[in-house]
């Protein structure tokens, strides 16, 4: 008989497993958030994926045909020459009966009335302690923290994750999700003892099967990173992302470096790019955003085996020190 593990966040969302998928643009799709929902997490949607509010209704629909699990969609507030109308996204997850929304980026105060009075549970990433007070301030049920590990943005802090998660804990009541550096057990059994109820996983998912990117790019990824695989760009910009140290990227820095403008940058760091990076399997012609933790991890399983293993080792890892 499977052992179970129970924490606050276990029971807020309605899940056997304390594991969240991380909201990849473009791989965060229903497939992969079923996947991690049948498995006993919590699969999160990335709307950011969707060009407007509709597709993003039919992806939640095409999701509730592979799984009758929770599942969240995430709503990621981030700078942009052209900001998505996130409104009609809220009111889509809303007529939809979403439950869990995950938002990122700036705090999501402008929709917490509408999303609160909808029922919503709402869990907000952030980078730092202070901006993790505001949201427990403003209404929001949980927090994700992400330490300077993660992929994607990480804040201008640097803050390693064994530092932020417990200076989280320590400052809030509402329950702490770590980020940042979590790729398997031993992540999740350290995240717990820190005083998190529970991890969000992103770059391990990746390398899943699921995972909506063509083998050959998953492949180049396990066999070639080691811990020192990735870097950071948009410094400049303070809107600083863990990415794939590849020749796409050295090239930003450079650009950056010689003060080159963000609509300069544009062609090189779109989502657009990265979207044919994934479909081709060449992962050198796009900015993609993968955690430092990817240097331990080398192989392809099915979600339902990386969560299984998962908690293996992380009840493995607790045991021994009983």
């Amino acid at each position: 008989m499977e052992r179970k593990l129970e924490t606050r966040i276990t029971r807020m969302l309605g899940i056997e497993r304390p594991i969240l998928l991380g909201a990849m643009q473009w791989l965060a799709k229903a497939e992969l958030v079923a996947a991690v929902s049948n498995a006993g997490g919590l699969g999160v949607m990335s709307s950011a994926t969707f060009p407007n509010a509709e597709e993003l209704r039919q992806e939640i629909r095409k999701c509730r045909t592979l799984t009758d699990k929770p599942f969240a969609v995430n709503l990621t507030l981030m700078p942009s020459l052209a900001p998505p109308d996130y409104p009609s996204y809220v009111r889509v997850c809303i007529e939809e009966g979403i439950r869990i929304m995950e938002t990122s980026g700036r705090a999501p105060e402008a929709f917490m009335e509408t999303m609160k009075g909808a029922g919503m549970t709402v869990i907000h990433k952030c980078t730092a302690v202070r901006h993790a007070k505001t949201a427990q301030k403003i209404g929001c049920d949980a927090v994700i923290m992400d330490g300077t590990e993660a992929a994607g943005h990480v804040g201008e802090n640097d803050v390693g994750s064994i530092a932020l998660w417990p200076a989280a804990v320590d400052a809030l009541d509402i329950p702490v999700i770590a980020c940042g550096g979590v790729g398997d057990g031993r992540g999740l059994a350290a995240a717990l003892m820190l005083g998190c109820e529970g991890a969000t996983v992103g770059s391990r998912f990746f390398l899943s099967e699921e995972a909506p990117a063509l083998r050959e790019g998953k492949e180049m990824v396990a066999q070639r990173l080691d811990e020192t695989g990735t870097t950071l760009v948009l410094r400049r910009f303070q809107n600083t992302t863990r990415v794939l140290n590849n020749g796409l990227a050295v090239k930003v820095r450079e650009m950056e470096m010689n003060g080159a403008s963000i609509q300069e940058l544009a062609p090189y760091i779109s989502g657009r790019r990265l979207k044919t990076a994934f479909e081709t399997g060449n992962l050198d012609d796009g900015i993609l955003t993968i955690g430092q933790i990817s240097g331990i991890l080398h192989d392809i399983q099915p979600v339902r085996k990386i969560m299984d293993d998962m908690m293996e080792d992380c009840f493995r890892c607790m045991d021994r020190y009983r």
